[in-house]
């Protein structure tokens, strides 16, 4: 298409809305010289005249008559196209589109619903696919498979967008009821000394404590390991087991009625425990997409409601 002049396309709508060269020249902001050079171009491409003398303006052809429509079409959808991504309008109430987002099971459990609901306040046509997060692998976000990753940023793909959604930290839990509660502190030997299940997609014993439980001399018996913290949390509800879990699997507030419903109580951890961020990540195809911001400003949004 070297000899393809979309310019060409712009200037012939105009000059057949207008029927003068003075018209067209000032609705593009051209001079009429430079319009009847253009005129000329577009005679000479089409091998038409267009557009003839009659009287003091001008008279399409034939030719002329039976591209307007069309040539008109053509240029809003051309401009449509070429417009800065900014300047669409996204309308959706109409928008029929299915994001698939990755994220732990702690995240689906308590925020899938909220984000559904705040997503079909404003799209009612739009669909959510959660899947799992079997590891941290970037490439789904580079072929498309998925359209937004909610988590702690570990990919090694250096060009992915983040976006900050919370401050976590870890917190261990424990049944209402159970024997360390009753402690007058919870110190790292009474700690250490529990039995512990333990949250791990790959099946591991340790986890972000043990180093820090470790340079006091102590080493904590983890007597189960889990798949999710949800799993984790159900088995501790049950049993004289305590787990670590990120405070934000229990909720924006750990008040008693809330811990009643669970069946748990939450206590800070007697060691070291570095915070660390939840985060939006996608890829920087999706940046300028409309449809992906709204999405991700709602995600924000449910965030910073349900973790203020």
């Amino acid at each position: 298409m070297q000899n393809v002049d979309l310019n060409l396309l712009i200037a012939l709508d105009a000059l057949l809305a207008e029927r003068s060269v003075t018209g067209a020249a000032r609705r593009l902001g051209l001079s009429p010289s430079a319009m009847s050079r253009t005129l000329a171009r577009l005679r000479q491409v089409t091998g038409d005249p267009l557009l003839v003398q009659a009287g003091r303006s001008l008279a399409p052809t034939p030719y002329a008559e039976a591209l307007s429509s069309q040539v008109h079409t053509l240029t809003r959808d051309a401009q449509a196209v070429l417009r800065p991504a900014d300047s669409r309008r996204l309308d959706l109430a109409s928008l029929n589109r299915t994001f698939t987002l990755r994220a732990g099971e702690g995240f689906m459990e308590l925020l899938a619903a909220p984000l559904l609901a705040a997503v079909t306040r404003e799209a009612p046509h739009v669909r959510l696919r959660f899947v799992l997060k079997p590891d941290k692998d970037a490439q789904p976000l580079r072929e498309g498979l998925i359209d937004l990753e909610i988590g702690v940023l570990g990919t090694s793909a250096p060009e992915v967008r983040t976006q900050l959604l919370l401050r976590d930290k870890f917190v261990g839990v424990a049944r209402i009821g159970h024997p360390l509660l009753a402690a007058a502190a919870i110190t790292p030997e009474l700690y250490a000394a529990c039995s512990h299940v333990m949250a791990s997609r790959r099946g591991e014993f340790l986890g972000p404590v043990d180093d820090a439980l470790e340079e006091l001399g102590l080493v904590r018996k983890v007597s189960l390991v889990v798949p999710s913290y949800p799993d984790a949390m159900r088995i501790v509800r049950r049993s004289d087991l305590v787990a670590l879990v990120p405070r934000s699997c229990l909720g924006n507030t750990l008040a008693a009625d809330h811990a009643a419903i669970l069946g748990l109580e939450s206590f800070e951890l007697p060691v070291r425990a570095a915070e660390f961020n939840i985060s939006a990540i996608w890829h920087p195809r999706l940046d300028a997409d409309p449809a992906h911001r709204w999405l991700r400003d709602v995600v924000l949004a449910v965030c910073r409601k349900a973790y203020p």
